[in-house]
């Protein structure tokens, strides 16, 4: 019985720290999108009803959420492993760390990823000016680069499963 209750409140541990670091996550994403969109005011387009920056918008948050994903899951791991060695000894609390650091890195390698994708597809497409035609409200330019977004963040996604397969 106290093994099931140990076990439920690691779980619900794990819940609070992955709800903490995706909504977390997900406002930097939306405040670095800020930085990338040149001059579009994301809210005020959205509260217009600009389809394309919404999709834009969704598509960070999906790609942010992949990559969330893949670290939780690594943290999720780690506490897992970091109580079986037990969770105080030196090795336990460094187990915890290093899958709390992962995390961290996946999150700044999803809006760097992010950044940088944007950045070469606009030097791909240099009769597009997509940041004017999303203000514009162009669908096209919107999915174009919400496919660009999300193909990142499911390579970056792969790469941060194979830190936590590397280093726990």
């Amino acid at each position: 019985m106290v093994f099931l209750l140990l076990n439920a409140a690691v779980g619900i541990i794990q819940l609070v720290i992955a709800i903490a670091f995706a909504v977390a996550a997900l406002y930097i994403a939306f405040q670095v999108l800020g930085w990338i969109t040149k001059g579009i005011d994301e809210e005020k387009e959205l509260a217009q009803g600009n389809v394309a920056v919404g999709i834009l918008v969704a598509s960070v948050f999906i790609a942010i959420a992949l990559v969330v994903q893949s670290g939780v899951s690594g943290l999720s791991i780690g506490i897992n492993k970091a109580l079986s060695i037990g969770i105080l000894t030196g090795d336990g609390v460094t187990t915890v760390v290093v899958a709390i650091v992962q995390l961290l890195l996946g999150i700044i390698l999803a809006i760097g990823g992010i950044y940088l994708a944007l950045d070469i597809l606009s030097r791909l497409t240099k009769r597009i000016d997509e940041f004017a035609e999303l203000k514009k409200g162009n669908v096209a330019v919107a999915l174009e680069m919400a496919g660009v977004i999300i193909a990142v963040a499911v390579i970056i996604q792969t790469g941060v499963i194979g830190i936590t397969a590397a280093i726990l």
